[in-house]
């Protein structure tokens, strides 16, 4: 377990949410449930002054890697997955202006009856206002994931911190769903997680973070209340820095 006393409090900061999180019991979609209580985690970080941006994968949807393995073009299957996180932002979006969060989707590909073009400065203005921002549409570029969007515009938007919601409480050295054995990290090096190739984030993604040192933490989303805790450096999670001293 992660804890401590010391205060820590970023500024701003980003949350990945996978794909696969926001589909509870089904096997399809959305889950209004999961989505509901994922948007009142993150309206209640937003209401305590943390500045909070958001990247949500497609794989609820659409996988276009999965799609390319079964013979479908795989830049044609990229851009289908794009398509697939602008839906999810939607729906989050939806969600969170219920909870009276001001909201705003911001999509790599150009979509304006549905969301705003990715412009990195006025993203800034949107969150130095403390509104929070839905980056969609991935990059805008095939061959490329969200979780490397999600390192990319982390990046971009000065953030202190990247958070990725998971349905597990951090990384493992096995699926923990398959080996009750399996061994959870509390802190990992990015050179660790990618010489070991732990299920953390792909390559790129990793490799992005490390080059720009932004730290990463991976927990479980469905804990309720899960985001603002890890934020304190309290719960159960895995931080992936550039050192561990």
């Amino acid at each position: 377990m992660m804890t401590s006393s010391k205060s820590y409090t970023p500024k701003r900061v980003l949350l990945k949410i996978s794909g696969e999180a926001l589909l509870g019991r089904g096997m399809y979609g959305v889950d209004p449930e999961i989505a509901n209580a994922i948007a009142e985690d993150v309206a209640s970080v937003a209401n305590s002054g943390v500045e909070v941006c958001l990247v949500i994968g497609g794989g609820n949807i659409f996988r276009g890697m999965t799609a390319a393995a079964k013979g479908m073009d795989r830049v044609q299957g990229d851009y289908a997955g794009m398509l697939a996180t602008v839906i999810n932002a939607v729906v989050m979006n939806s969600v969170l202006q219920q909870h009276n969060i001001d909201s705003y989707i911001m999509s790599a590909i150009s979509m304006p009856q549905i969301a705003e073009m990715y412009i990195r400065d006025k993203a800034m203005r949107h969150m130095d206002k403390g509104h929070v921002v839905i980056f969609a549409a991935g990059t805008g570029n095939p061959y490329f994931t969200t979780d490397t969007a999600a390192a990319l515009r982390a990046i971009e938007m000065d953030c202190d911190l990247m958070l990725k919601g998971t349905q597990v409480d951090g990384v493992y050295d096995s699926d923990p769903k398959k080996n009750p054995e399996a061994k959870r990290y509390d802190v990992l090096t990015y050179t660790e997680a990618l010489a070991k190739g732990l299920n953390v984030m792909d390559a790129t993604a990793l490799s992005l973070a490390r080059d720009n040192e932004l730290p990463i933490i991976v927990f479980d989303v469905h804990e309720k209340g899960n985001f603002s805790r890890v934020l304190r450096n309290e719960g159960v999670f895995t931080k992936v820095v550039v050192s561990e001293s």
